[in-house]
C-alpha cells in the first residue's frame, strides 16, 4: 500500500479506537509515524545520496515513484541497504521481538506499535512477489505473500474509496 494510504487507515483506525478507550494526541501521532516508518526507513540511503550527490535528488524520485521492474540503477551497497531495512521494516518478527522487549519494558502493549502491525499486515496482501513483497518472517526467511499490487489502478480506488466510507461512518457515529 502506499505510505500516505498506511497513514490515513491508522488515523481512521485511532479515531475508531478513541471511541472506545481515549487516546491522546501523542499516543496518535506515534501511531501515525510507525504506520508510514516501515517505507520511510528503506529511503534512507537514498536520502543520503541525495544530500551528498549531484543526481541524488533525481533517483531517490525515481526509485519512489519506479513501478515495478523500472526502479533506477543503484550501486550494490545502497541496493542491499535499501533492500534490508525494507525486510527489517516489514517482517513480523522483527516487530515481534520489538513489541515483546517494549511489553517487557513498560508492563503493557504500547499502543503505538499498533501503526506498525498495521503497515505489516496490510502490506503481506497489498505486494505482489515482483514488487516488494512482505518479507514477513526475515530474516529466517526472504519469504513473502504474492499479494495483489498495491498501484493497481482500480485496487487504489477500491482502497481510497473505502477509506472514505470507514471514515464517514466512524466520524458520523462520534
Amino acid at each position: 500500500m502506499d505510505i500516505l494510504a498506511h497513514g490515513l487507515w491508522v488515523g481512521v483506525g485511532a479515531a475508531w479506537m478513541h471511541r472506545h478507550r481515549r487516546l491522546d494526541r501523542r499516543t496518535t501521532v506515534l501511531a501515525l509515524g510507525l504506520a508510514v516508518v516501515p517505507d520511510l526507513a528503506q529511503l534512507l540511503p537514498l536520502l543520503y545520496l541525495a544530500l551528498f550527490s549531484h543526481d541524488g535528488w533525481t533517483v531517490l524520485l525515481a526509485y519512489a515513484n519506479a513501478l515495478p521492474g523500472y526502479e533506477p540503477a543503484l550501486s550494490p551497497v545502497v541496493t542491499e541497504l535499501t533492500h534490508h531495512l525494507h525486510c527489517v521494516m516489514h517482517s513480523a518478527l522483527v516487530a515481534g521481538v520489538v513489541t515483546a522487549i517494549s511489553c517487557m519494558w513498560l508492563g503493557r502493549f504500547w499502543i503505538p506499535l499498533l501503526g506498525w502491525w498495521s503497515h505489516i499486515l496490510i502490506d503481506v496482501f497489498t505486494h505482489s512477489a515482483e514488487f516488494y513483497p512482505s518479507p514477513v518472517f526475515y530474516p529466517v526467511t526472504y519469504w513473502g505473500f504474492d499479494g495483489l499490487a498495491w498501484n493497481t489502478p482500480w485496487f487504489m480506488v477500491a482502497n481510497y474509496l473505502s477509506m472514505s466510507i470507514v471514515a464517514v461512518l466512524v466520524w458520523r457515529r462520534r
